[in-house]
């Protein structure tokens, strides 16, 4: 580096220097108006961005690659590279050029890294996703306790848990964090799990882990003297919290964000849901990607961006404090009732701006006006939903917090123009009347013509010179010229005193005042007084909300929580949803439950969704039969579903429910496979089901779906069989088994607590009509031939389907044949029948068209149709 320095152009030099304190990160360097890139990191960007990469001189005899962006439309690129993985370190100028030319023609303008942007420091709302929440994560081990801790800066939320490294991978398909920490020593062993959340892993020193130190760093962080004010942390929490503040410290350049205390989660405090089953249940994502067909895009119905976000937190850790639960579903039953006031509510959250992120904008210095208004006009808001409300239990928090904001409240509806500008440096955003000074600035800004016409009134009236005039010229500035004669009466006390006389032409005589000089310096001067003035408002009134931002952040949590009441309570009167009884019990009945999803679709389309009953209390587990196409796939989501969402404290799609309180919930539905870990799709449904075996409790909900099917028959009857009657014997926990293993339905006989049910079908002339009916008993098989039909197999492998079953039935009755023997029933096993001749088809179906026609019944005209139509047909085949 030394040497490129020696041979480097001062700004190279600078470059340099700075790159080489972030050699991991691509670097905006600042260059007036664009941010330019250099060398290595032109290349990659201009790649990552399609944008058009050129040069610029050269270093050490080679071409300096360069590519740039400009800075006011930097937000979008800066997405582009941390979408792809990149991180950007920011380097801003200090000082106005002119600064710098006065230490010497070589002297360069002072730069400085304001900010490292990662994925999970966003604070922009360009950057991020309104309705989701952006986590940084840190977890860290201290001899067998392990713990994890999440912030989004964004918001200011700080959570921590522990988390055993068992327990690490359920929390973190949770949380989805866009980046965790980790210590550099354990990196590689967390990189599989991290490319599974879709988490960029950021390797830290240990030091930054140490929780001595951490505590006092977190202890200056909240000021307070000891962390035990916000409950008992042990030491792993305490270093998982230091390294995030540690981390945030180093991307912010010690400009903190504005972190509410921390919140302890206690173990076992929500439903343990791992990976596999809320792909499964398509909870917060669908399968096939994005949000569309997932639990939460259904019944998302909120109406502000903290509502959406606390909606999917709920959803993606559903409660098992049963106190919290009731409570959630009284203020739920308290709108629901109340149709008239919940309707008016919703009005008044429609002008709810998301305050969390403008408070954690203005924390980092990264506000605008805007952010200002928004408080502004959401405790205006707040304020109305007091007023227009009745008085309940459900807004006595929302009406303290607005009261504490009462003096904030006014101070912004003083000081703000009603529509402010996005940006400080723009102005304009203080009202008229705030500032006598500012307002006299911004009229010398705007309107400096009439200040001179008034001030020329003035002294013409004060003279008695009717013709004087007040000019301006590249050279004088303003002055004021009168006639020579009328000029003798300015040379003469009084008038002499105040008129100033500065030059003589041919005919005129031309003056100053000190006045004037004065208004001029103000006029020219006006404008960049007036934006400092706005400037140095908005700095305190800046500092004003951040001195209030305790009970703005609460005013930000109340209305989110307000927006989610409100949103199911709606939900649950339009769809007609129950108020789940829950307990603590190992109950759960279902009666006339729907899947959520689905229903809404089917409504859709003008059809109607079959509800069906589930009754997990006398028989725990359910061993579930019946045909492909039937709904056995639904029937299970909607049972688990329904009890994410009786646990979130929300109505439920059903007629009547009652659930004793889910400690975990695992599905494995459907079939995936693996290929980038080198597992089949039947080695993913093992490894799925070994994990469900593993850590199922007996207040577990298990919903499987074809165990074993991915291997022989026998194999896989044997697999499923055994698992069974392990849920049965050893996690004794609720489960609905749905298997194509008739032989299964035997253990309803052996296993006290397991009860067989199915799905109905109707056989009408051969046809099969699925009723989607889930009743008591089992199938006698499959129908899977005619559902290969309905998808659209040709006729003939249909055929000698229908051919092969039979025969297998019918060796199965017999008791077992020898291959051999069965291969002599079935001629040409491995080959298929070729399709019949053309001539014979239309035979065929002419034949068939004969034998249904009763002459008797003809008449003539009839007759010589069906004679033209035998003709048409005899045509189309031949």
């Amino acid at each position: 580096m030394s040497a490129a320095k020696q041979t480097a152009t001062p700004m190279m030099v600078q470059f340099l220097g700075i790159k080489a304190e972030y050699p991991d990160a691509l670097l905006f360097y600042r260059m007036g108006d664009f941010y330019e890139m250099f060398f290595e990191d032109a290349i990659l960007a201009s790649e990552a961005l399609d944008i058009a990469l050129t040069k610029r001189g050269k270093h050490l005899g080679e071409d300096i690659a360069m590519c740039g962006v400009p800075y006011h439309a930097a937000e979008g690129y800066l997405l582009n590279l941390i979408r792809k993985g990149f991180r950007v370190a920011v380097a801003e100028q200090m000082e106005n050029p002119a600064e710098a030319k006065k230490r010497g023609a070589k002297s360069v303008v002072k730069r400085e890294v304001v900010r490292l942007v990662t994925p999970g420091t966003l604070t922009e709302d360009a950057l991020l996703e309104a309705r989701r929440h952006n986590y940084l994560a840190a977890y860290t081990q201290i001899r067998d306790t392990g713990a994890l801790a999440w912030a989004d800066i964004s918001t200011g939320a700080l959570h921590v848990v522990t988390c055993p490294p068992a327990e690490l991978a359920p929390t973190l398909a949770r949380l989805m964090p866009s980046e965790m920490l980790v210590t550099e020593a354990t990196a590689a062993q967390w990189q599989d799990m991290a490319d599974e959340t879709k988490s960029a892993l950021t390797p830290m020193p240990g030091p930054a882990f140490d929780s001595a130190s951490g505590e006092k760093r977190l202890c200056a962080l909240f000021g307070t003297a000891s962390l035990e004010s916000f409950g008992a942390f042990t030491r792993a929490e305490i270093s998982a919290m230091a390294a995030l503040t540690e981390y945030l410290q180093i991307t912010q350049k010690g400009n903190m964000p504005l972190l509410r205390p921390p919140v302890r989660e206690e173990a076992g405090a929500t439903v343990q849901i791992d990976a596999a089953t809320r792909r499964s249940l398509e909870l917060t994502h669908a399968v096939v990607g994005g949000r569309a067909g997932s639990l939460l895009h259904d019944i998302d119905q909120t109406v502000t961006a903290a509502g959406a976000r606390l909606l999917e937190q709920r959803i993606s850790a559903p409660s098992r404090k049963l106190d919290l639960i009731l409570a959630r579903q009284q203020a739920i039953a308290t709108l629901a009732e109340d149709t008239d006031h919940r309707l008016k509510l919703r009005d008044n959250l429609r002008g709810v701006h998301d305050i969390a992120r403008a408070l954690s904008r203005l924390a980092l210095d990264r506000a605008g006006p805007r952010d200002l208004a928004a408080l502004r006009d959401t405790i205006a808001r707040a304020d109305a939903i007091c007023t227009d409300t009745p008085q309940s239990e459900l807004l006595s928090e929302l009406r303290e917090t607005v009261a504490n904001l009462g003096e904030l409240s006014e101070l912004l509806e003083q000081a703000l123009v009603a529509e402010p500008p996005l940006l400080a440096r723009d102005g304009g955003f203080i009202a008229l009347g705030y500032d006598d000074e500012l307002d006299k600035a911004k009229t010398l800004r705007d309107e400096g013509r009439a200040v001179i016409a008034n001030m020329q009134a003035e002294y013409a009236e004060a003279t008695g010179i009717p013709s004087l005039k007040i000019k301006h010229n590249n050279v004088l500035g303003y002055f004021i010229e009168t006639t020579i004669v009328h000029a003798e009466k300015m040379l003469a006390p009084p008038l002499s005193e105040t008129f100033i006389r500065r030059q003589a032409t041919a005919n005129h005589i031309r003056f100053t005042t000190i006045e004037l000089g004065r208004t001029e310096t103000d006029i020219l001067n006006a404008g960049g007084h007036a934006l400092a003035l706005e400037k140095s408002h908005f700095a305190v009134l800046r500092q004003a909300v951040l001195d209030t931002a305790g009970p703005a952040g609460m005013l930000a949590s109340n209305l989110a929580e307000l927006d989610l009441t409100a949103a199911l309570a709606d939900i649950a009167m339009a769809r007609d949803w129950c108020r789940p009884s829950l307990d603590n019990s190992r109950e759960f009945v279902i009666t006339g439950g729907r899947h959520p999803v689905v229903e809404t679709a089917l409504r859709r389309s003008g059809a109607a969704f079959i509800a069906n009953d589930c009754n997990l209390s006398d028989d725990a587990i359910w061993l579930l039969t019946g045909p492909n196409m039937a709904g056995k796939s639904t029937f299970l989501r909607q049972n688990a579903l329904i009890a994410v969402l009786a646990q979130i404290g929300s109505f439920v799609p059903a007629h009547a429910t009652k659930i004793g309180l889910v400690s975990q919930i695992f599905s494995r539905v459907g079939a995936s496979d693996d290929l980038a870990r080198g597992r089949s799709t039947f080695m993913v449904e093992m490894v799925e089901t070994a994990a469900i075996l593993n850590q199922a409790d007996d207040k577990a909900l298990v919903i499987l779906d074809e165990i074993g099917r991915g291997t022989a028959t026998y194999d896989g009857l044997s697999i499923a069989w055994a698992v069974l009657e392990h849920l049965h014997g050893n996690n004794r926990c609720r489960a609905v088994f749905a298997t194509h293993y008739h032989e299964m339905s035997a253990l309803a006989a052996s296993l006290d607590g397991v009860g067989n049910a199915t799905v109905s079908v109707r056989e009408w002339e051969n046809e099969v009509i699925f009723l989607h009916e889930v009743k008591r008993g089992t199938a006698d098989r499959s129908y899977g031939v005619q559902v290969a039909r309905l998808a659209g197999l040709p006729a003939s492998v249909v055929a000698r389907a229908k051919l092969v079953l039979e025969k297998l039935e019918k060796s199965e009755r017999e008791g077992g044949r020898a291959r051999d023997a069965l291969m002599d029933d079935l001629p040409l096993f491995a080959a298929m029948p070729t399709a019949p001749p053309p001539e014979a088809a239309a035979r065929s179906e002419a034949e068939a068209l004969l034998r249904a026609t009763l002459p008797d019944e003809l008449s003539p005209r009839d007759a010589l149709a069906l004679i033209y139509e035998l003709k048409a047909l005899l045509k189309a085949k031949l």
